[in-house]
């Protein structure tokens, strides 16, 4: 198993990031965590306008390269454009924001965070007075050829997509000038997503894999993929933790991931995913925990136009 893999634009990603979706933790928390899996061998770090803490992963960032710990060309640093930017004049200056945030002249890969627009200038989950979220007509492909203008100007090094369906990356694939390298989906134990992997990866997308150990919400009425007595078994079985099957799982089907964590402990125990393998029917077994099961759904956008999530994959 490689620690990185290969794009179609040739340029290569490492197979295990940091998420930074921790919108409950303080910056303080960000910044530890950011260090903290930088120093424990991490190279690419995860990060979205929305997570509202893109200044302080730029704050971890420049005390890692001024201490020399790292440089910026050894990491891989992702960011997405949110929703209410997809308007093409709107896009540069998001992505200027984002940088400025970072501290950085460019990212690795910047991604259209879903294909929904919403209502621009004003709040990030804009509601009318009925509490009902406001958006706007602006067409994704609208906002991939503003993207494309930014590919060209240096600030991006690869362009790619989150949250598509398979009919919308197949429009946006025939419309694009420059082609996605990367889909990054909800896929776990519990979400397999087999049939848009299938049809993303015949494109040449190279699939990544958020939210890969499942969610701690909804635990009353749903059992955490750690928790689940499969892969308590092969946990035991190969001397590993639960975390670290469940994203083996993901590993061994050529799936990148970017499980999140402010724990330094789980954040180096993550990364020790490449001295075990599983056993074909440890596979299987895991496979058979399917059970299409999606939390991030963004039910806040369920009447765009453009909502994903209708199709089967």
């Amino acid at each position: 198993m490689t620690t990185k893999v290969k794009f179609s634009s040739g340029r290569v990603m490492p197979t295990v990031g940091l998420g930074t979706c921790a919108p409950l933790q303080g910056e303080e928390e960000i910044i530890d965590a950011v260090k903290a899996a930088v120093k424990a061998g991490y190279r690419h770090i995860d990060c979205a306008a929305i997570y509202r803490n893109e200044r302080a992963v730029g704050h971890a960032l420049k005390e890692l390269f001024v201490m020399g710990v790292v440089r910026r060309e050894d990491l891989f640093i992702t960011s997405k454009l949110w929703n209410t930017c997809h308007r093409s004049d709107l896009v540069l200056p998001s992505l200027k924001k984002t940088l400025e945030d970072l501290g950085l002249d460019y990212v690795d890969l910047y991604l259209i965070h879903w294909p929904m627009a919403y209502k621009e200038g004003g709040e990030l989950c804009p509601v009318d007075e009925n509490g009902k979220t406001q958006y706007s007509d602006v067409d994704y492909l609208e906002t991939w050829q503003a993207l494309e203008d930014c590919f060209d100007m240096g600030f991006i090094k690869d362009l790619g997509l989150s949250n598509f369906n398979s009919k919308q990356i197949d429009r946006l694939w025939n419309a694009a000038r420059i082609k996605p390298v990367a889909l990054q989906i909800e896929i776990n134990c519990h979400n397999t997503n087999k049939k848009l992997i299938q049809f993303a990866e015949a494109k040449g997308l190279t699939i990544i894999a958020f939210a890969p150990l499942g969610t701690p919400c909804h635990v009353e009425t749903h059992t955490r993929i750690i928790d689940e007595p499969v892969v308590l078994d092969i946990a035991k079985s190969v001397g590993k933790s639960t975390a670290q099957v469940a994203l083996r799982f993901l590993l061994q089907q050529n799936i990148l991931v970017i499980p999140k964590s402010v724990t330094p402990r789980r954040i180096e125990e993550n990364l020790k995913v490449f001295d075990f393998k599983l056993s074909d029917t440890d596979m299987d077994k895991l496979m058979t925990l399917n059970k299409n099961y999606r939390t991030y759904d963004e039910k806040i956008a369920l009447e765009h136009k453009f909502y994903p999530f209708y199709e089967e994959f």
